[in-house]
């Protein structure tokens, strides 16, 4: 039963696919339903009693079609968010309608735009943000997790309140007085639990010692451990202790246990959640367990109530929660119900097998009504086997026991309660013994029997772990060939989609973005050949995926329809839907589908990294080349051989000289002796504005250069402010002219003549 707080009770369907929980819940204290409070006399509303599915066609002369209902969660995985998933897939399937899941948030995939077609109603999980752009849509919204008065919609969040007041009362019944509360009150699930902690103590006449409230960094694991010096410092100032989540508690055990607090000796531990590590963790961690599952079903059962036409609905759905006794809080409840089933003074017969089954479903009790196989189909083999090794009558076959503690391992996983049916079994039989006696080989029949027994529930418990083990490891396989396909194939491989061939995928789509509106599908996968959009197609972003596309299993809603958006940091891609069975059969594990898009991503943007680099390579290429053909002018430009007279070389220079351009000088005026046969250079410096030792030394060098090659170099332009700098200098033989007009003159003349030309002073003074 699932409360609302506006004073309606909603039926829930039984849960499937989910821990075996039996057919109660409860708050823990009492055994008896958790309730929310409420006004008495409240109408009922049973929402499995629905009529068939709406159908909608927006026009009076469309085809109507299934619904879907779209769910907008930021994650896929983890002991909250999967199990989520599955109870609105679960329950959309019993409705005939599809289920849509978009990884992100309302804002971060800009719902309702995304799809907006193709959704008849949404669900929220936890993640509110940008959830006003769907409320105002006017089309069914329910959140999950958390009340969000925004929207004007129903919510759907466990029921905090009776859950935690179980935890407390439990823990005052083992007469602890000091309780101290640990959790992350940045969360609204966690301050619910401590309002209810607080009120619980004042019921108990217990006032709230503040130095008991002990606050953690998050819900998480490490949040608990960060946390455990300061409970430890309390260590002499409570007995007990409420944890708003099992992961802060599970984070913070091991720290107390090397502080030496013995648990639950010196301090009882209650957790909120029952994570599967809570039944291995150490000691086992008594908490309150919830069923995530129907939160799910419950969000999904409010969508289809209100497609149907209802709209009074609750503003408050409260899923009930139960309290699971372990050894953390001084509980050892297989013992205890082994002593109570020793001190009831029952005999074997009739009820034997509902005690079994009683013993798996621990605490929880089996309702009188309900009978035992309705739990444990196998237990009236096992009872039958049992007796046939009383009597000496032929057992049952051997396939068909294995099956039967098969199916008891799948109700309860602890090893130890699955020991103690061993047990009460041999204690039954010693019972019998006392009230009507037996033979020897009665007896030895019945410990053989025994005997198979323990070891065929060791055996079923085993390939459970070994199953596990297995799926590990195709996980693994798996991974690391869609991995090693993503990350070293090209990009166009990756959107092609063929890498999904290596997992369970049945459909998919990839389209990329061309603008805020518009996406083009780059890839397409269909495992059996049907219907996929043509590559380089263009859909409006509210109408992808296509419907008419989609493969015939979609309709049935047996399939789980995903979008995941493709992004990295730099940019947005576009989105990837994906079609298969349940997250965990799609994948192995119901997070590697992110792992997927993520990996897609990177290999999108790696495409285009190398892309673009060799883009920018070849740039560089003609840069580079471009630069050396400028290289050449420049130099040709920068030292220009001008042929002036028959065996005369003209070398004007402008700009500055260094040394490395004096060098240039030389290679050329030496090149330009031997190509035009000169026998004389003038080398005319009117256009540079300074020249030091160094640029006059290469100069002495170029005049040596051209003396050996049978000519003769004369330096031209030397004014008054360049003469004062090569005071100093030693030019050699080195001739020089005040400018070029004189040289000209003296060229003319016949001056520079061999034989004839003036020598002009060696050195400037």
């Amino acid at each position: 039963m699932v409360q609302g707080s506006r004073g309606s009770e909603v039926e829930l369907p039984e849960q499937r696919g989910g821990r075996s929980d039996g057919p109660v819940q409860g708050d823990g204290a009492s055994g008896q339903p958790a309730t929310a409070g409420g006004d008495a006399g409240r109408s009922t509303r049973d929402v499995n009693r629905l009529a068939e599915p709406p159908r909608r066609g927006t026009g009076a002369h469309e085809t109507p079609r299934g619904m879907t209902v779209g769910v907008i969660t930021p994650y896929l995985d983890g002991s909250f968010w999967n199990p989520v998933l599955t109870g609105i897939h679960e329950a959309a399937r019993q409705h005939g309608c599809r289920m849509l899941v978009m990884r992100g948030t309302a804002a971060s995939l800009k719902a309702p735009s995304l799809a907006r077609e193709q959704v008849d109603g949404w669900i929220v999980v936890i993640g509110v943000d940008g959830i006003e752009r769907l409320a105002a849509e006017r089309v069914p919204l329910v959140v999950v997790g958390t009340h969000v008065h925004k929207g004007d919609c129903p919510s759907v969040i466990p029921d905090n309140h009776s859950g935690i007041r179980g935890a407390v009362r439990h823990l005052l019944g083992h007469g602890h007085r000091r309780i101290a509360f640990v959790g992350c009150f940045h969360e609204s699930d966690v301050r619910e639990r401590f309002d209810a902690y607080r009120e619980t103590l004042a019921e108990a006449g217990i006032p709230l010692d503040p130095e008991l409230v002990i606050r953690t960094d998050d819900n998480w694991y490490t949040g608990g451990e960060n946390a455990a010096p300061r409970l430890i410092a309390l260590r002499n100032a409570c007995t007990a202790a409420v944890f708003g989540t099992d992961k802060n508690a599970i984070g913070m055990m091991p720290s107390l246990k090397a502080a030496g607090v013995r648990i639950p000796e010196e301090l009882a531990i209650v957790g909120f959640d029952d994570v599967p590590e809570a039944q291995t963790s150490d000691p086992p961690l008594t908490t309150v367990r919830q069923q995530f599952e129907m939160l799910g079903s419950a969000a999904c059962e409010l969508v289809v109530s209100m497609l149907s036409g209802e709209t009074a609905l609750p503003e408050l759905v409260l899923t009930p929660n139960t309290l699971i006794p372990r050894i953390s809080c001084g509980c050892d409840v297989v013992q205890s119900f082994l002593d109570e089933d020793a001190a009831s003074g029952e005999h074997g017969g009739g009820d034997l097998d509902r005690r079994m089954v009683e013993l798996l479903l621990a605490p929880r009790p089996l309702p009188p009504e309900t009978p035992p196989a309705a739990v444990w189909p196998g237990v009236a083999l096992v009872i039958e086997a049992y007796e046939a090794a009383i009597e000496g009558a032929a057992p049952p076959p051997a396939k068909a026991l294995e099956r039967a503690y098969k199916q008891a391992v799948d109700i309860s996983s602890d090893i130890g309660t699955l020991m103690a049916i061993v047990r009460l079994l041999r204690r039954s039989h010693e019972r019998r013994r006392e009230r009507l006696g037996g033979d020897a080989a009665s007896a030895q029949r019945v410990e053989a029997f025994l005997d198979g027994a323990h070891l065929s529930i060791a055996r079923a418990r085993l390939s459970v772990e070994a199953e596990f083990v297995a799926q590990l490891g195709m996980l693994v396989r798996s991974n690391h060939d869609v991995g090693l396909a993503l990350v070293s194939g090209s990009q166009e491989e990756s959107m092609s989609l063929s890498w999904l061939a290596r997992t369970s995928a049945t459909w998919a789509c990839l389209a990329l973005r061309e603008d805020a509106e518009t996406l083009v599908v780059a890839g397409a996968y269909s495992r059996d050949g049907s219907a996929t959009p043509p590559i380089g197609s263009r859909h409006r972003l509210e109408a992808f995926p296509p419907e008419h596309l989609l493969p015939p299993a979609a309709a049935s809603g047996a399939l789980m329809m995903m979008l995941l958006p493709i992004r990295t940091e730099r940019r947005d891609w576009g989105v990837v839907a994906l079609m298969g069975p349940t997250l965990r059969e799609l994948a192995g594990d119901e997070g590697t589908v992110g792992v997927w898009a993520s990996l897609l991503a990177a290999a999108l943007e790696r495409g285009e990294l190398v892309q673009s680099l060799s883009a920018k390579n070849a740039e560089l290429q003609m840069a580079y080349a471009s630069e050396r053909t400028l290289s050449e002018t420049v130099r040709e430009l920068g030292c220009p051989l001008i042929p002036l007279l028959p065996g005369v070389l003209l070398v004007p220079l402008i700009g500055a000289l260094d040394r490395d351009r004096a060098l240039q000088v030389l290679t050329a005026v030496v090149e330009g002796v031997g190509r035009h046969e000169a026998r004389f250079v003038l080398l005319d410096i009117t256009g540079v504005p300074a020249v030091d030792a160094q640029v006059a030394h290469a100069l002495g060098q170029t005049s040596r250069a051209v003396a050996l090659l049978g000519a003769r170099l004369f330096l031209v332009g030397v004014r008054p402010e360049l003469a004062r700098s090569l005071v100093d200098v030693e030019l050699g033989s080195l001739a020089t002219y005040s400018s070029l007009a004189g040289a000209l003159h003296e060229l003319t003349t016949g001056g520079l003549r061999p034989g004839g030309a003036r020598r002009r002073a060696a050195r400037i003074a």
